[in-house]
C-alpha cells in the first residue's frame, strides 16, 4: 500500500491562491502579520504587488477588504480563525455581511488542533458565529484536494465566504482527477443502512476509518462529507435520516452552533431522528500536542465508533 500523504489545509490554501492568481488577475490577498503561518506568504512571494500586510489589526483588515471588494477586486482576507471570526466579528458582520460584500475570509488555525497555542487560539466557536450572519457561505474542507477546489469555488460565489483551514497535516484521501466540489452539496463517501456519520473538516477522514471498524463489527455505516456548512445540503441529510434512522455528527468545533446543530435543525424539519453530536463539549481547550488533544476531546475514529454503536441503540 502506498504511503498516506498528509498536508495541512492551510498550506493548500496558500498554494491555491498563488496558482489561481494567474487565472484571476484582479485577485488581491490581505493578511494580518501572519503570512508565514496562514501560508499567504506563498502568494506574497509570487505577487508582492497584489498582497497587503495590514499588520496586527484584523478588524481594520476586514474594513480594507470590504473597500477593495467594493471596487470589483476579488479579495481574500486571512488570519487565524480566532481573530478573523472572533476579534473582527463586528466588522465582518456590518461591513461585509450586511452590505453583502464579495470578501472571502481565509481563516486558518481553527479548532483544538492548533495544539500548543492553547485555549486563547483554539477557536471552536467560529462556525457558530459565522452561521448567524445572513448570506454568509461557510466552507470547511477535509483535505488538500478539497481545500484547493474550495478556494476557486469561493471566488465565483456572489457574496461573503468564510473558509476554515487547519494547522495540522491531515491525510489526503480525495482523488484530484475525479473530485468535484459543489457549493452546498454534501458528498456520500460510503453507503450504509444502520447509521449515518456526517462529518466535516479533519473529522471526515476519522469518520471513514470509523466506518471500516464498524463494518467489521457488523454495523453498516453511511459516511457523508459536509464541506459546506452553510448553505447546508438538506436533501442528502434528510435522505440519510429517512434511510438509516439515526445520525452521528463529527466536527472539530463546539457541539453548540456548528455542524451538529445545523444537522439537528435540518432533521427536525424533515425527518426527526436521534442526532448524536461529537465535538468539543462546551469547554475551552488547553495547550498540548495536537494529536493528543484530538484524542482527549473525543475527536477520533475510536470515539465515532463508540458513539455510532450507542446511536444505533436509540433507533425506534
Amino acid at each position: 500500500m502506498a504511503d498516506i500523504v498528509k498536508k495541512a489545509t492551510r498550506e493548500s490554501y496558500g498554494e491555491a491562491l498563488a496558482e489561481l492568481a494567474d487565472k484571476y488577475d484582479d485577485l488581491v490577498v490581505l493578511d494580518a502579520d501572519l503570512a508565514a503561518a496562514t501560508k499567504t506568504g506563498i502568494f506574497k512571494k509570487k505577487y508582492p504587488e497584489r498582497f497587503i500586510d495590514c499588520g496586527i489589526a484584523e478588524a481594520n483588515m476586514m474594513g480594507v477588504a470590504a473597500g477593495l471588494a467594493s471596487t470589483g477586486k476579488k479579495v481574500f482576507a486571512s488570519s487565524f480563525a480566532m481573530f478573523a471570526a472572533g476579534r473582527a466579528y463586528e466588522i465582518v458582520r456590518n461591513s461585509i455581511g450586511y452590505p453583502h460584500i464579495n470578501v472571502k475570509i481565509g481563516a486558518t488555525h481553527a479548532g483544538i488542533s492548533v495544539g500548543e497555542d492553547g485555549a486563547t487560539h483554539q477557536c471552536n466557536e467560529d462556525i457558530a458565529l459565522m452561521r448567524t450572519i445572513p448570506g454568509m457561505t461557510i466552507i470547511n474542507p477535509a483535505d488538500d484536494v478539497e481545500a484547493k477546489a474550495a478556494v476557486e469555488a469561493a471566488i465565483n460565489i456572489d457574496g461573503p465566504v468564510y473558509m476554515r483551514f487547519g494547522r495540522l497535516a491531515v491525510p489526503v484521501f480525495n482523488d484530484k482527477a475525479t473530485y468535484k466540489f459543489e457549493v452546498g452539496k454534501g458528498i456520500q463517501l460510503k453507503d450504509g443502512k444502520d447509521v449515518t456519520i456526517i462529518a466535516t473538516g479533519l473529522m471526515v477522514n476519522e469518520a471513514r476509518m470509523a466506518a471500516e471498524t464498524l463494518e467489521k463489527d457488523g454495523i453498516s455505516a453511511r459516511v457523508i462529507n459536509i464541506h459546506t456548512i452553510k448553505p447546508i445540503d438538506k436533501e442528502i441529510i434528510c435522505k440519510a435520516a429517512r434511510e438509516t434512522g439515526v445520525i452521528v455528527t463529527a466536527e472539530e468545533h463546539s457541539i453548540i452552533g456548528g455542524l451538529g446543530s445545523a444537522v439537528a435543525e435540518t432533521v427536525t424539519e424533515c425527518c426527526p431522528v436521534p442526532v448524536v453530536k461529537i465535538g468539543v463539549n462546551d469547554v475551552f481547550g488547553h495547550s498540548g500536542p495536537a494529536v493528543d488533544l484530538l484524542k482527549e476531546f473525543g475527536l477520533s475514529a475510536e470515539n465515532i465508533v463508540e458513539k455510532a454503536k450507542y446511536a444505533v441503540t436509540l433507533k425506534k
